[in-house]
């Protein structure tokens, strides 16, 4: 059988049905959003796509039931157990990725107003905590329903959490937008280009000429009667 590509969608497949025994797409991707989900984000379509092509591949094998909702449950296979443990055996380590909006918007906050950075700053400390919350009550979960790999996950969740809160209420409270919220508003009159009058549009020589022609009419009818 050919050998296929396999991405981090794949061993991630593969390590949940190794880990559970046997699973529907369902039963993973209710899994994943209770652990592996929270640091790894990803379309999870693709838990109900790459399961039939991993036991295409021989990697997986799939029963499905005789009766009811004739679900589709897969098994790993020995050379999918091999292939997932090649994976886990690398010694790669490979790039951390991040993709953070709000660091992001940051980044430009010089070009911002000082109230959108400091509202910018607020929102994520409070989303933060939110996601804090939700790692501090799998934590205080008893031992024997998390692993102790994920735990370990968990465990740099929380360390995270913690310093992301910290670091935006430390950006809410900067003394340095304070300042630039208290700055004048900069002038954006655009300046004048080289060879461009300066002079008001008042100043200008046809509104001179006209005002010259029309105080010349004017005097030339005040003179008419003493001639």
């Amino acid at each position: 059988m050919e050998e296929i590509a396999l991405t981090p969608v794949s061993y991630l497949v593969l390590g949940e049905i190794a880990r559970r025994g046997s699973a529907t797409p369902y039963d993973l991707k209710v899994g994943v959003a209770g652990s592996v989900g929270h640091f790894w984000s990803f379309p999870h379509a693709q838990l109900y796509k790459e399961p039939p092509r991993l036991a295409a591949a021989g990697l997986l094998e799939e029963e499905r039931e005789e009766g009811g909702r004739r679900r589709r449950v897969f098994r790993i296979t020995e050379a999918g157990r091999r292939r997932f443990e090649q994976w886990l055996a690398r010694s790669d380590a490979g790039r951390t990725e991040l993709r953070d909006p709000g660091l992001l918007r940051l980044a430009f906050g010089d070009l911002a107003q000082p109230q959108d950075v400091t509202r910018l700053a607020r929102e994520q400390a409070d989303a933060h905590r939110v996601q804090l919350a939700v790692y501090q009550r799998l934590a205080a979960l008893p031992p024997r329903e998390i692993v102790w790999s994920l735990r370990q996950t968990l465990e740099l969740g929380l360390a995270y959490e913690k310093l992301a809160v910290d670091f935006w209420d430390g950006v809410a409270n900067d003394p340095r937008i304070v300042a630039r919220s208290h700055d004048p508003a900069p002038d954006r009159t655009d300046p004048p280009t080289a060879g461009s009058s300066t002079a008001p549009p008042s100043a200008t020589p046809a509104r001179r000429g006209r005002r010259k022609a029309a105080g010349g009419s004017a005097g030339g009818a005040a003179a008419t009667p003493g001639a």
